[in-house]
């Protein structure tokens, strides 16, 4: 599964995507905002992400900046299954290309994919030391449930408060026929 926004393309990582991985995300301040990545991160870290077999109705992808030479990596998004069975939408962008839209333009481009799925809802996440990212989430139509909870950030190597957010994938008619 591909997508294509204006100035992305987001598409599967393959081994040869190792080194350019690991150079985007090897930063802490990047790694840091992550639930499962580890710190220090290195190309053995990348090369096991990217053979990691992934569930086909779980997509993720490696966000590419299209240019007129080789694509460059700019960060990560994807889908993934919460041990209480909710959909969650996580992304991460590398340091040198914060503040330019990246993840909202990648996360528009997820979430019209979890709709093409059939996905009813998604859920996401931030660390309370990231508005960035709440920043973000808020432009994707993602609504706080008002709920902070603590998270385990493998690169912290502790739990760290976070918030969660919700987005609401069905239309109006959709839902009035699920409540019928």
């Amino acid at each position: 599964m591909f997508a294509r926004t204006e100035r992305l393309l987001l598409r599967p990582g393959w081994a040869e995507d190792a080194p350019a991985l690991a150079c985007a995300i090897a930063d802490e301040a990047v790694v840091r905002n992550l639930a499962t990545a580890p710190w220090p991160y290195a190309i053995e870290d990348a090369e096991a992400f990217l053979a990691a077999p992934r569930d086909p109705a779980m997509p993720s992808f490696l966000i590419t900046q299209r240019t007129d030479g080789d694509p460059i990596v700019v960060g990560a998004c994807g889908l993934g299954r919460r041990p209480s069975g909710a959909v969650e939408l996580g992304y991460w962008i590398a340091r040198q290309h914060w503040g330019q839209g990246f993840a909202t333009e990648a996360g528009r481009a997820l979430i019209d994919i979890a709709r093409t799925l059939k996905l009813p809802r998604l859920e996401a996440s931030h660390f309370l030391d990231n508005p960035a990212s709440a920043r973000v989430l808020e432009k994707l139509g993602f609504v706080p449930t008002g709920l902070s909870v603590e998270r385990y950030s493998c690169a912290r190597g502790s739990q760290a408060m976070s918030r969660l957010y919700r987005l609401s994938l069905m239309g109006r008619g959709e839902v009035e026929a699920m409540a019928a």
